[in-house]
């Protein structure tokens, strides 16, 4: 599981940051991508990278103001082009679906690949599969937006070879029947019992990314224990009043969230072009005299999210 930063800034590209749009990539997890917001020249970003357009198969958009989705009809396009054909979902408030049918209507877009809309109205679960709950809560912005938590459902405890080994069990289909927990007899006519051979479940992990958003005590629940906080920082500690006046958080305020919370880790992205050289240290010493393990992302970054062994 990781984290790449295709755009970290706020409002319109700029020559260091290209606007929001965030990749969880779930490869190993599930062989597939799936995109946190699509700002204008996404596409153009993922060409910088190894990821394939087909790979994408779900889109969350926190909102719809265009620095979050006016990539989106491009990318869509381009992935019929790049060898997309399984089904698409696309999450995002009410309007989305009316936006993307809209623009590849009147550019006269044909895919060769169904999508699927899934428009949010409020708080709650989303997504529930074999691998990943995903849920969503409303937060406090001039527009409906949402923030996302993605929590991966715990994984097996792995099966104890060694163990095996030092009862002379040799490899092979009698370690997939022991690793399902029941009771085995081997052809020696021994029995053995599965469970004794497993170790202890791994726990799944839990990602949150949030949008355009001022604070607001919703956050702390959908950031509860996560591996990795993404949250937006258009503002400095001392520019608060701007940020309350504009519907924005303060890299403060972010970090005070990932505090209480309890993560592990804060990215702070969609960050003001007015931020850089000492700016930007400014911001992360600020975020981090109250969550020391922040930092804060440029395009292109990559977080690594191991699963934690015991």
């Amino acid at each position: 599981m990781e984290l790449e930063f295709l755009g970290t800034g706020a409002g319109s590209p700029a020559k260091s940051r290209n606007v929001t749009s965030v990749a969880l990539k779930l490869l190993d997890e599930c062989n597939s991508i799936w995109l946190f917001d699509c700002g204008e020249g996404t596409q153009q970003q993922i060409l910088q990278t190894n990821i394939k357009p087909r790979k994408i198969n779900k889109i969350f958009i926190t909102h719809l103001h265009g620095d979050h989705l006016f990539g989106l009809p491009g990318l869509l396009s381009s992935r019929s082009f790049q060898g997309g054909n399984d089904l698409l979902t696309v999450y995002g408030p009410k309007g989305i679906k009316e936006y993307v049918q809209t623009s590849l209507r009147i550019s006269e877009s044909n895919l060769t690949y169904p999508i699927k809309f899934v428009e949010l109205h409020g708080d709650g679960v989303i997504l529930n599969d074999d691998k990943f709950v995903v849920s969503c809560k409303r937060l406090d912005h001039k527009i409906l937006s949402f923030g996302y938590r993605i929590v991966e459902k715990d994984h097996p405890g792995e099966l104890l070879v060694d163990k095996l080994k030092e009862l002379n069990i040799p490899s092979g289909p009698i370690y997939g029947k022991i690793k399902t927990g029941k009771k085995v007899v081997l052809d020696d006519g021994r029995t053995i019992d599965g469970k004794e051979f497993i170790g202890p479940v791994q726990k799944g992990r839990i990602v949150t990314i949030i949008g355009d958003t001022r604070s607001t005590s919703k956050i702390v629940s959908l950031a509860r224990h996560a591996d990795v906080l993404v949250h937006e920082s258009t503002f400095s500690d001392d520019e608060s009043k701007l940020a309350r006046n504009y519907y924005h958080s303060t890299n403060v305020q972010a970090a005070n969230v990932a505090k209480v919370a309890g993560v592990k880790m804060l990215a702070l992205d969609h960050i003001s072009a007015r931020y850089n050289g000492k700016g930007i240290y400014r911001l992360l010493t600020q975020a981090k005299k109250v969550f020391p393990n922040t930092k804060i992302m440029r395009d292109f970054d990559i977080i690594d999210i191991p699963l934690q062994k015991k």
